[in-house]
């Protein structure tokens, strides 16, 4: 069967009241897969990781797992479940995230869980595309209009102006100086709070200032940093401390009232539930391409709502990423703001086809192509590809080794 006869025979239904319904839907399609495929793709400081799933029928799914300093380790990850997805109904996406996760016994870890993302991601996209509607209809539609953005951008004060004069009602930096990879801990916060401050004057009260610690503080800095900056009202500081230890999260929580996120590094619904049913921060920030894919992100933003906690997630990645996201976004009611951080560099354009995410006055419109909606251009891929990337090595003027 021709892809064009493929979808005409999934008619484009108006909604879909259940990822169940859509998956009975899909059944009589008797889609099978047939293989996998990964491709690596260099962007200057960072490897883009993304995975196809192929079928019978000629439809294929595209998802992404990219993440910093393991990419050559995570594409080896994912090709070890093509043995076990070999002929088995995509659609299913459930049962085989379970098969993913369960059945190997070692589990969890950013490896293991951004390879079940990104294929999960891709199966998703596959059934999209089968039923000729986008991700978001099959997860119960729409829970708002247009999903609110925040931007990255440098700690200057013009970074954070051209942000507002492009429309967008909050922007996110990370304010601590490091400096020569050298940390140095009141000199860190207090130029900090300095440069923060300038901010703060320079956008007015009414736009919101995200700040991303990075993991970079130890307890003391945090709690200085923190308290410190209350009085400039941030809207969240994102991973000010460690996540192996959560009383560091509760002892700081305990002394400030500065919003705290987290939840880059936490995965699977399973990383979320201590930290919301203990209120330890005011926002998650789970990654579609770590915390388990698209299903296990909406079940991550259900957790959130029920503690009465923001999502807002995390995406430093491609525009895969980014669909991905906002098609959780749009149906998750605690998601109140997307991290989006746009590469306008030609070739990376290039990289995709069939979408954009299309922003208007500081927020994402709602998705509206079938499946994921995005495809990547394979001979761009090849012409970018992988090179090891040398992350920061901080160290303390001793020489220990510091948090990044």
């Amino acid at each position: 069967m021709l892809r064009r006869d493929f979808l005409r025979s999934a008619a484009a239904l108006a909604s879909l009241p259940s990822l169940r319904a859509a998956v009975e839907k899909a059944k009589p399609l008797n889609l099978k897969i047939t293989g996998l495929k990964t491709f690596t793709v260099n962007v200057g400081s960072v490897n883009w990781v993304f995975c196809k799933v192929y079928t019978n029928q000629g439809l294929t799914g595209l998802g992404e797992g990219s993440i910093t300093s393991k990419e050559a380790t995570l594409a080896a990850a994912i090709m070890e479940h093509e043995r076990y997805l070999m002929g088995k109904d995509p659609t299913e996406i459930e049962l085989h995230w379970q098969a993913m996760f369960r059945y190997p016994r070692w589990r969890g870890g950013p490896i293991l869980n951004s390879a079940i993302s990104a294929v999960e991601i891709a199966l998703c996209d596959i059934l999209g595309k089968a039923l000729g509607q986008p991700i978001y209809r099959l997860l119960g539609g729409a829970a708002r209009k247009r999903i609110r953005l925040y931007k990255d951008v440098g700690s200057t004060v013009d970074a954070f102006l051209k942000a507002k004069e492009e429309g967008y009602t909050a922007a996110k930096s990370g304010f601590i100086r490091i400096e020569n990879e050298l940390v140095r801990p009141a000199f860190a916060v207090r130029e900090a709070h300095k440069r923060l401050a300038e901010v703060r004057k320079a956008v007015g009260d009414d736009f919101d200032i995200c700040i991303d610690a990075h993991g970079q503080l130890t307890t003391v800095m945090a709690v200085d940093f923190c308290t410190r900056i209350e009085e400039l009202r941030p809207f969240f500081v994102e991973e000010p401390t460690q996540l192996e230890d959560l009383g560091e999260l509760e002892l700081l929580r305990s002394k400030t009232k500065v919003p705290l996120a987290t939840g880059e590094r936490s995965f699977t619904k399973y990383g979320f539930a201590d930290f919301c049913s203990r209120h330890l921060v005011n926002i998650v920030q789970p990654d579609v391409c770590h915390a388990g894919g698209i299903l296990e992100m909406k079940k991550i933003g259900t957790i959130a709502e029920t503690y009465r906690i923001e999502m807002a997630p995390h995406n430093p990645q491609s525009e895969v990423s980014t669909l991905a996201s906002l098609h959780v976004d749009a149906t998750t009611p605690a998601c109140t703001i997307q991290e989006y951080n746009p590469n306008r560099t030609a070739w990376v354009q290039d990289l995709f086809y069939g979408g954009a995410v299309v922003v208007k006055d500081g927020h994402a419109e709602l998705p509206v192509r079938v499946g994921l909606g995005v495809d990547l251009d394979e001979k761009v891929a090849a012409q970018h590809p992988y090179k090891p990337v040398t992350r920061p090595q901080n160290v303390f003027s001793d020489g220990g080794v510091a948090d990044h």
